[in-house]
């Protein structure tokens, strides 16, 4: 069975779960948990800054950023990167203690921990070598509506919901309707909330 990346390099699917003979997308209600929560995890984090050019950059200036292109970690948990921060990530995981955090709730925090505070891979440390057999010949993942379009055309009267950011799936009650959420009117502003 193959194993691909799909919009980003990192994250590897074996074929067979995720497409059809045809090629296609399967749907989502075929595609094992894991795999599943992975692909709407994606279709989130596409377009996404790297983090570490973020790091530098920081949020008044993040249009400086390049757009990621890599993910590592769990989702969640996960650091984006960009072509050129690869090889820092890389150095900090199998150099610097990185992998002592892999499948931890901090494993983003660490790696952004470390780079911020300058540490970088040294001059001429080797990233991965990526095989791109034929990116362009992988469909691209939907996007977030056409997800939600497919995901609720096989239920009659049963509307699910994506959460994009956690990959979660819910059931939507009939009595869920917008109307029914708590307006800010209600909503105590006065009270003082901690801040980082």
């Amino acid at each position: 069975m193959a194993k691909v990346s799909i919009g980003l390099r990192g994250w590897r699917f074996d074929e067979r779960e995720v497409f059809t003979d045809e090629g296609e997308f399967r749907p989502l209600d075929e595609v094992p948990d894991d795999t599943r929560r992975r692909l709407i995890r994606l279709t989130y984090l596409q377009g996404k800054p790297c983090d570490a050019c973020y790091l530098i950059h920081g949020e008044a200036d993040k249009k400086r950023a390049n757009q990621a292109e890599i993910v590592y970690g769990e989702p969640m948990e996960e650091v984006l990167l960009c072509a050129e921060h690869e090889a820092d990530f890389l150095y900090w995981f199998r150099e610097a203690g990185g992998s002592d955090a892999a499948g931890t709730e901090t494993f983003r925090d660490e790696f952004h921990e470390w780079f911020a505070a300058g540490n970088r891979a040294p001059e001429g440390y080797g990233g991965l070598e990526h095989v791109e057999t034929d990116p362009g010949g992988l469909p691209t993942p939907p996007e977030p509506a056409e997800l939600n379009r497919r995901l609720n055309e096989q239920y009659e009267g049963e509307r699910k919901r994506i959460n994009l950011e956690t990959g979660e799936i819910t059931t939507v009650d009939e009595g869920d309707d917008e109307d029914d959420l708590p307006s800010l009117d209600e909503a105590d502003l006065s009270r003082e909330y901690p801040t980082k």
